[in-house]
């Protein structure tokens, strides 16, 4: 069976990265006869605010909202999220569950209902052995809340891009910019409902040498919410849209043979 040639993907990346990072697999997805639309969240990629200028998660996300809000309602989506971008694509989920066909996670947060978004990004960063050169900055009237975070160079080379190539983690080191977790919206019960976020299908993509979000960790991510099917990129690091391209868009691909 073929893909529909007006199959919609929308893809949404991770902490401090931003619609540049999918320039290659929306390259391929193009080519192949697919729209795509891949958005800069807010304060990320060419998106004009800085992120203390961002007070919420709500914020944060706007730009995919907005986005979604403006589709026709006769059209859904497939919506791919990136590491972070799961627990970004999970609120859109929430919000617009008519618009989306199926939600792809590729190596990322993918929340369940019996605990808040914030436990799984929590557990990712206990999970790591070192932090290296990560930046991070705190707001000492806010109990030295943490105000935004950015990966340094020695880190995205050994946990990100490690099998990328140098231009690749060139591109990476000169376009990220800092993010922050929004710990406190994440960490609210009642974030996601099984009536609205738990109604659309899901996939995750399992990325198998992912240094960030490590392969052991992605699968006890889908023990505690188990998708309607799991995929897996051998040879692939957390930024597997630049490292595996092809394969990527293959399984989207696969993907939208079985939904769209």
């Amino acid at each position: 069976m073929k893909a529909d040639s007006n199959t919609h993907f929308v893809l949404v990346h991770g902490g401090c990265h931003g619609a540049w990072s999918w320039f290659k697999l929306s390259t391929l997805l193009t080519s192949a006869g697919h729209q795509v639309t891949a958005i800069d969240l807010a304060a990320c990629g060419v998106h004009p605010k800085r992120i203390n200028e961002i007070g919420s998660f709500h914020d944060y996300t706007q730009p995919l909202m907005d986005l979604m809000a403006s589709l026709s309602p006769h059209k859904r989506v497939i919506l791919v999220g990136h590491s972070f971008g799961g627990v970004v694509i999970s609120l859109a989920m929430e919000r617009f569950p008519e618009k989306i066909l199926v939600a792809v996670f590729v190596t990322a947060v993918m929340p369940n209902l019996a605990s808040p978004p914030s436990i799984i990004v929590k557990e990712v960063f206990q999970r790591l052995d070192t932090l290296l050169d990560c930046r991070f900055e705190y707001d000492e009237r806010l109990e030295n809340a943490l105000t935004s975070v950015i990966f340094g160079p020695t880190f995205m080379a050994t946990k990100l891009y490690q099998c990328c190539s140098p231009e690749d983690h060139t591109l990476g080191t000169m376009l990220v910019r800092p993010g922050k977790p929004f710990q406190e919206d994440t960490s609210k019960e009642n974030m996601l409902s099984k009536e609205n976020y738990g109604s659309v299908s899901r996939v995750y993509i399992v990325c198998k040498e992912d240094e960030l979000i490590k392969e052991d960790l992605q699968h006890w991510i889908i023990a505690n919410n188990p998708p309607k099917e799991v995929m897996e990129i051998d040879g692939s690091d957390h930024m597997v849209m630049l490292s595996k391209p092809r394969e990527l868009c293959d399984c989207l691909l696969e993907v939208a043979e079985r939904y769209a």
